[in-house]
């Protein structure tokens, strides 16, 4: 045999090498096998430092609710075993009491729209190990009353409380009705952007119930036809209020448990309002309530005696532009309370006595404060997390309620979340990164010193390695007008600075959104690793009005939603557009929902720049969105007509030349279909070639089955013949 010259082994060798590279496909992105390994319905005890974890075993097919220990991550027991009642199908979430001694499990779960659905539900009680149905009925948020004696829940409407010690069931209300009257359940609208369904709360005592009641009888009503596998389609009608369209009138009520009468509060003189949150205080007697005028750029908090009705504001919040309800507003031992704000143009923390009187401003720099954990009144601390080390990150602090002897609690740089023990000794720390796939942590909380190793991914790492892609780089993108934006690039994994590769640019775009972070894979980004095996460049520029740079930089895009945004996605593609390595006649850009907005506004202002777009789910005017996530960023249509109508793609329909591909879901509950078949029309009258898909009885998110599978081959075929 003849020996092979140097040249010719090396050669070999990266033919070899390219040769082997395992190339992705769409089916094992839609089919799991890049799934994360993680820590399914982790909640933190409140009564011992323990926490549990929802666990399924494939041997027996069946799942357990195990507990364990905070210090030592040792298993202490399991709860429950869905081998031993052949009556729990299965288990979708749970929660506890306040004694931790029951647990309400929910299983049978069916969805009703993004956040809400219906269920049955058990309650077990842990020392008997006994299991009993709250009811025969599937319900909507079901909660234990604070001495655990009582299960409030929501069934057709109306509000109900169940006496576990005299299994007597009592309806507290009577009046509601689909499409007319809701009690303690928000609507369509609240749950979409206020993002809640439960819309009561137990007071301490366990005597009082405060709710929400939704009086929607004259709000619009939307239909969509149901196809199904009828020989007729079924019709889906519910309230649904477009931008500028009547709001259900809310309403706020006490029900006394003991006198059995309901209480009715008077908020004083507000017109055409919300009431985004309400929670009551340390106090049984007061409750707190969140009240959002409609242009949102006013916010009271009210705090209510809930034995004279009186309601008094004790701290307001107003912006020029919008102000964002907080999650946030925490009581202390004293009625003090915790709140966050980015009043001073950064979402920081604040302290405030319970008159409402500043007494400090925690948290100060130009840099948001992302989450609140909770406050050690032990060590009185402050514990959150923030973008301090960079709007990309995500780092875990502590801070005393002073403000001062802040502290980095996590070492890695990515993006970290923490779940506190109940004594706030040790926190168990998720972290990853573009280059890291998800590792959870047990770690103390004086220094944040990792303790030990709970679950990592190394497994998906090394099956990700064979495949030799190249991870997202991070960069900060200057464009001409001087606007320096967030951005990350992916590469084909045989870059060469020689060759000219097409382009296809991602991005959503939303008020206050981020799609430039780093943290491990979406199943997105599988799919750009793979046109990126295909020689293509994948790049996401996060323009201005996206999140966690300040409110300047989220707000400046306030009543012109689609003007800054779509300038600056233009704007980088002609910076991108002149990078040595692009074809700059092959750039093409793709979004979802705010981003299919985005990226036909993009192909039709920019068809200069722009070869090739895909929409999907996409608003085409804000006329035809909800009411409260459009007038916080536009007003009413009456108000700032052409905010609407100069940004909507519809009216600059003839400006397409590019090649546009536009994709909708019929059962889209969120962005209606509606949107889709009016920009359809639009281009048929302008006499502009397009592409279209119709997925019927999709929602929002087009899945189920092989819907995702299929619809993701399209794209990518698109994109192979059109850019």
């Amino acid at each position: 045999m003849k020996k092979l010259s140097i040249v010719a082994i090396v050669v070999f060798l990266n033919v070899f090498s390219i040769n082997a590279q395992q190339k992705i496909s769409l089916e094992e992105i839609w089919t799991g096998k890049f799934r994360t390994e993680g820590m399914d319905e982790l909640h933190s005890m409140t009564n011992t430092n323990q926490y549990t974890v929802l666990n399924y075993d494939r041997t027996s097919r069946s799942m357990q609710i195990d507990l364990y220990d905070f210090a030592t991550l040792n298993k202490v027991s399991t709860l429950i075993d869905t081998k031993n009642h052949s009556e729990l199908n299965g288990i979708d979430s749970y929660t506890f009491n306040k004694a931790e001694n029951k647990l309400l499990i929910a299983s049978n779960s069916s969805p009703i729209f993004r956040h809400s659905f219906t269920a049955t539900y058990h309650i077990y009680d842990i020392n008997s190990k006994k299991l009993s149905l709250v009811t025969d009925k599937a319900i909507q948020e079901p909660s234990f009353s604070t001495d655990g004696t009582k299960i409030a829940y929501a069934y057709e409407n109306n509000l109900y409380v169940l006496d576990l010690i005299s299994n007597v069931t009592v309806q507290i209300t009577s009046d509601g009705k689909k499409n007319e009257v809701i009690n303690g359940i928000t609507d369509w609208v609240y749950e979409e952007e206020f993002a809640f369904v439960k819309a009561y709360e137990w007071n301490s005592t366990g005597d009082k119930i405060a709710f929400i009641r939704f009086n929607e009888k004259d709000v619009p009503e939307f239909s969509m036809d149901m196809y199904n596998q009828g020989l007729y389609p079924t019709q889906e009608v519910f309230k649904y209020p477009k931008a500028g369209e009547k709001n259900a009138l809310v309403s706020l009520h006490i029900y006394d448990l003991k006198t059995n009468k309901k209480a009715d509060i008077n908020l004083g003189n507000y017109t055409d309002f919300y009431i985004p949150r309400i929670k009551w205080t340390n106090d049984s007697n007061t409750l707190s309530a969140q009240i959002l005028n409609r242009h949102q750029n006013l916010l009271n908090l009210h705090f209510i005696n809930a034995t004279n009705g009186v309601s008094n504001i004790v701290l307001k919040e107003q912006d020029a532009a919008y102000v964002d309800v907080t999650d946030n507003l925490t009581f202390l031992a004293d009625n003090s309370f915790i709140w966050t704000s980015e009043k001073d143009g950064f979402n920081h923390i604040y302290h405030y006595d319970k008159n409402g009187k500043l007494k400090n401003q925690i948290t100060k720099g130009d840099w948001e404060v992302t989450a609140y954990y909770g406050y050690d009144a032990k060590s009185n601390k402050v514990f959150y997390q923030s973008v301090e080390n960079g709007s990309i990150n995500r780092d875990v602090y502590s801070i005393d309620l002073k403000g001062k002897n802040k502290k980095r609690l996590t070492k890695q740089t990515g993006t970290n979340d923490a779940t506190f023990s109940p004594n706030f000794d040790y926190f168990i720390n998720s972290f990853s990164s573009v280059t890291k796939a998800p590792t959870y942590t047990l770690n103390e909380s004086i220094l944040g010193n990792e303790v030990k190793k709970i679950v990592s991914n190394e497994s998906l790492e090394n099956k990700l390695a064979a495949y030799n892609i190249t991870p997202k780089e991070f960069f900060p993108l200057i464009t001409e007008k001087g606007n320096k934006l967030n951005a990350w690039i992916i590469k084909p994994t045989d870059f060469d600075t020689k060759k000219k590769y097409p382009v296809l640019m991602y991005q959503y775009s939303g008020p206050g959104s981020q799609s430039v972070a780093n943290q491990w894979n979406s199943s997105n980004d599988y799919w750009y690793y793979m046109l990126a095996q295909k020689d293509y460049i994948v790049i996401c520029v996060d323009g201005r009005g996206t999140g966690f740079k300040g409110a300047d930089f989220k707000k400046c895009t306030y009543k012109e939603l689609g003007k800054y945004e779509v300038e600056d996605q233009i704007d980088a593609a002609k910076v991108i557009a002149g990078y040595e390595f692009v074809d700059a006649s092959r750039i093409g850009i793709w979004g979802w929902s705010y981003g299919g907005f985005m990226s036909s506004n993009c192909i039709l202002k920019g068809n200069d720049v722009f070869k090739t777009a895909i929409a999907v789910a996409p608003v085409t005017s804000w006329r035809y969105y909800d009411s409260i996530y459009t007038e916080r960023y536009m007003r009413t249509p009456q108000e700032n007509a052409s905010g609407y109508d100069e940004n909507s793609p519809i009216n600059h329909v003839d400006k397409l030349k590019g090649n546009y591909l536009l994709i909708h879901g019929t059962a889209d509950d969120n962005v209606h279909v509606q949107n889709t078949m009016k920009m359809i029309e639009a281009l048929v009258q302008a006499n502009k070639q397009f592409d279209w898909a119709i997925y019927p009885d999709k929602n929002h998110g087009i899945y189920g089955g092989k819907t995702r599978l299929q619809l993701y081959t399209k794209m990518t075929n698109f994109i192979i013949e059109k850019l």
